[in-house]
């Protein structure tokens, strides 16, 4: 199994300064290499507290040069908040600094903060998106972009640094709604799952996305990567408790960003789905942040290994991504957190009989 590990950048109610988070998420990141995880990954999120990682690829590029053989992936550059020829101009950069170890996600962004801070209707959030990925796909192909389209208009243009490799197989989406992962099919991406509605809603959506994928595509649909949030502890009690507070502290401040519960998503055109699952949470928020709990990986190193293991069974998967710092949590318990998953979890995942019979 292909594990990574996700830096994210929280400083939830401003609790310290945002440069000692950069200075300890950094630090955790450096051990991603040494500990034998299989990749790095960072988000993109603008102007509030809920992650401070404005640009994922400048984070990769410095982890590049930091690292010698870990992948490298953005989950997500949200393609609406960019001009597309120049994220294909930074993706062909990073892949040849980093000789060929980036993978690239993408996605539409869904919090009012950032879409009204960077001045964009998020209401045309979808069809940018499209619009976006057909532009920089195409360019990343054939080293070349054009596009005549509704919001995007591109003079022919080469792509320099010409890109070193083809990004097929090694382009993803996240994708929350049904709509979207059909998008995600029709544009021959792969899916990042990042858990965050029952599984039986993604079981359904991954069966569609699926079928078209084949159907417009002509072959299977590459296998998606799941992510998580882990917090993993020797004793279960321990495990459930910490997990309680800061995983179920995670999601209160994503509630918070995303705005879960807001009328706005009712009233923005593409955010249907949106506004569905802010209703539902709304009318018993105790219990939605206990269902968002179940989702994720937590418990002793066998726990974790288990649910991972039969999540990506589930998926059809053979990638997992860990986020192990977040919501404020003391970066010396982030840090064991982060061993002890490296120590007793990765080997295991990854068949090692000898530490899995220990």
């Amino acid at each position: 199994m292909h594990v990574g590990m996700a830096a994210i950048f929280q400083n939830p109610e401003d609790h310290i300064q945002d440069g000692e988070v950069y200075a300890n998420e950094l630090r955790l990141a450096n051990l991603a290499e040494p500990l034998g995880f299989d990749s790095i990954w960072g988000v993109e999120h603008h102007f509030t507290d809920y992650t401070m990682c404005p640009d994922v690829l400048q984070f990769l590029t410095y982890m590049a040069g930091r690292t010698e053989r870990i992948q490298l992936g953005s989950m997500v550059v949200v393609l609406p908040w960019h001009d597309p020829i120049r994220v294909a101009e930074q993706v062909s950069m990073l892949d040849h600094v980093s000789n060929g170890r980036f993978i690239l996600g993408m996605g539409r962004g869904a919090g009012r903060v950032e879409f009204e801070g960077f001045g964009i209707d998020m209401g045309e959030s979808r069809e940018r998106f499209v619009e976006a990925a057909e532009l920089l796909l195409t360019g990343l192909e054939n080293g070349r972009v054009e596009y005549d389209g509704k919001y995007y208009q591109q003079a022919p243009r080469d792509i320099r640094p010409r890109p070193r490799a083809t990004f097929k197989g090694r382009c993803y989406a996240a994708a929350v709604s049904p709509e979207s992962s059909e998008i995600m099919a029709r544009l021959g991406l792969g899916i990042l799952v990042i858990p965050q509605k029952p599984w039986e809603m993604v079981d359904q959506e991954l069966a569609t996305y699926r079928d078209v994928f084949q159907k417009v595509n002509g072959a299977p649909a590459p296998a998606p990567i799941i992510a998580g949030w882990v917090f993993c502890d020797e004793d279960e009690a321990v495990a459930r408790k910490q997990a309680v507070r800061w995983i179920g502290g995670y999601w209160e401040t994503a509630r918070k960003h995303y705005e879960i519960g807001g009328a706005h998503f009712a009233k923005t055109k593409g955010y249907e789905f949106y506004a569905a699952m802010s209703a539902a949470q709304q009318a018993s928020a105790d219990a939605a942040t206990e269902a968002y709990l179940d989702l994720q990986v937590w418990g002793t190193p066998q726990m974790c290994i288990e649910r991972i293991e039969q999540t990506c069974q589930r998926m059809g998967s053979s990638a997992f991504t860990g986020v192990f710092s977040y919501a404020g949590m003391p970066y010396n318990q982030a840090e064991r957190n982060l061993r002890l998953f490296a120590d007793k979890v990765l080997p295991a995942l990854r068949g090692d009989a000898a530490v899995a019979a220990r």
